[in-house]
């Protein structure tokens, strides 16, 4: 069978885990480069029995799995991506397998970005590279206000890092409870508005969903204090783009830190790319070497199953 590992942007896939399990059966084909037209798409993966995604990279709609007769295996890292849709899959008999992943790599990153963005961490390395010296000022984390946009799997560790940086620490989401927040020692917002208002760093951890999308608009935007920072490692379309580009280039806040994009991989003459109130990174959240790991030595297990006739790790029963 034909198995084709989409988008390996850094080249690291066939490295990181023991693909020999599986090459006796399989004739392995790795893409590092990502097509963005369906059609394209569909020409390069027509032949393949079996494709890999690396999370939400390529999208996998019903006009995709409809122009691809030949596919019966799809394996996400991760037991959920909102890029495939798994009805479609069923209608076309497409088993779609999931794998575990880990928990921490997206907070963590989250903080890193976090910290750069504050500190203006990417501006002076560039200028010590270049010969030069310190060209500004960052600010302060501790005595600060930590506004946590999504209290769960990610947000709430970041929440935890705030509070050992000696921040004060507040959390909102449409089902937030006072309850989870005294758990876990921050305040609950009275709502996002009031968490926009009063936070000096606004980060966002809420899953997309139709009422998540577009979440955080030019209103939105405009409550933020002027030296309030944005950071978003959750979704691109959570925030409207737009809307953020404005507000950072007349200075209505004061950055943003960006792991999560619109469009990814970003077009190259995008204004993120040269905005120096933006510090983006691109979409690093999930992709750690143990993270990497847990993905595909699992990815491999579910095929090995698969090809025995016996699923697992299915997300379309």
């Amino acid at each position: 069978m034909r198995l084709a590992i989409l988008d390996d942007f850094q080249g690291v896939v066939r490295s990181v885990s023991d693909w020999s399990v599986i090459e006796d059966r399989v004739e392995i084909t790795v893409f590092r480069d990502h097509p963005f037209e369906l059609g394209a798409i569909a020409k390069r993966l027509e032949p393949f029995e079996i494709v890999v995604v690396i999370r939400e990279r390529t999208q996998f709609p019903r006009a995709l799995f409809e122009r691809l007769p030949n596919l019966k295996l799809l394996v996400t890292g991760g037991m959920r991506n909102l890029g495939i849709d798994l009805e479609a899959a069923r209608d076309h008999w497409v088993t779609v397998c999931g794998t575990e992943s880990l928990g921490h790599s997206t907070s963590e990153l989250t903080w890193g970005l976090l910290l750069a963005t504050v500190r203006n961490i990417p501006r002076e390395v560039e200028s010590v590279r270049a010969g030069g010296w310190q060209v500004g000022l960052g600010v302060l984390l501790h005595g600060k206000t930590l506004g946590v946009i999504g209290l769960g799997r990610q947000g709430t560790p970041v929440a935890g890092y705030g509070r050992a940086f000696g921040m004060r620490v507040m959390a909102w989401s449409q089902n937030l409870t006072a309850e989870r927040c005294v758990e876990h020692g921050v305040e609950l917002a009275p709502g996002l508005d009031a968490l926009l208002r009063d936070s000096d760093v606004v980060t966002i951890h809420v899953v997309l969903s139709d009422r998540t999308r577009g979440l955080i608009g030019r209103r939105e935007l405009g409550l933020m204090k002027p030296t309030a920072y944005l950071i978003n490692t959750s979704r691109g379309p959570i925030v409207d783009e737009a809307a953020l580009i404005e507000a950072v280039e007349r200075g209505t806040i004061a950055g943003v830190g960006l792991d999560v994009f619109d469009i990814e991989p970003m077009p190259p003459d995008h204004p993120f790319r040269r905005l120096d109130r933006v510090v983006a990174t691109p979409h690093l959240g999930y992709t750690c070497l143990e993270g990497f790991r847990k993905f595909f030595d699992q990815g491999i297990e579910d095929i090995d199953a698969w090809l025995e006739g016996k699923p697992i790790r299915v997300m379309n029963p």
